[in-house]
C-alpha cells in the first residue's frame, strides 16, 4: 500500500464531504504510521465530522499526549466532548486552546460551554 497516495485519497474524500470514507482510508495509515500527527489529526477530524466521537476522542488524546501544546487538538477535543454532552470535561480543553491561540471559533466554543454550564448550575 502506498501510504502517501492513500493519505491523498483520504484527504480528497474528507474535503469532498465524505468523512466516513476518509476515516476508513486513514485507519490503516495511522496503524502503520502511529507517530504521523498530520494523518492522526485528519483521522480525528474525519471521526468528528462523521459523529464517531469515541474515535475522535481517542485520536485527539493521542495527539495531546504527543504534544501538550497542540492548541488545535485541545480545541477539537473540547468540541468533541461538548458534542457528546460532556461539558465539564470539555471546558478545560476549550480554555487551554483559547488561551494558547486567539481564534474566534475557540472563543465561541468556550463561551458556549461556559454559558451552558452556568445555566445548568443555577437551575
Amino acid at each position: 500500500m502506498d501510504l502517501l497516495e492513500e493519505y491523498r485519497r483520504a484527504n480528497f474524500f474528507f474535503e469532498s464531504g465524505d468523512p466516513l470514507g476518509a476515516s476508513r482510508l486513514l485507519e490503516p495509515i495511522v496503524e502503520a504510521e502511529p507517530h504521523n500527527t498530520a494523518v492522526r489529526q485528519l483521522l480525528a477530524r474525519a471521526y468528528f465530522n462523521s459523529a464517531q466521537l469515541n474515535g475522535a476522542e481517542t485520536q485527539l488524546r493521542a495527539l495531546i499526549e504527543h504534544d501538550p501544546s497542540d492548541h488545535y487538538a485541545h480545541h477539537v477535543l473540547g468540541r468533541t466532548l461538548e458534542r457528546a454532552g460532556r461539558f465539564r470535561e470539555a471546558l478545560p480543553h476549550l480554555r487551554l486552546a483559547a488561551a494558547m491561540k486567539q481564534q474566534p471559533d475557540y472563543q465561541d466554543a468556550l463561551r458556549r460551554v461556559e454559558t451552558w454550564l452556568g445555566k445548568n448550575e443555577s437551575a
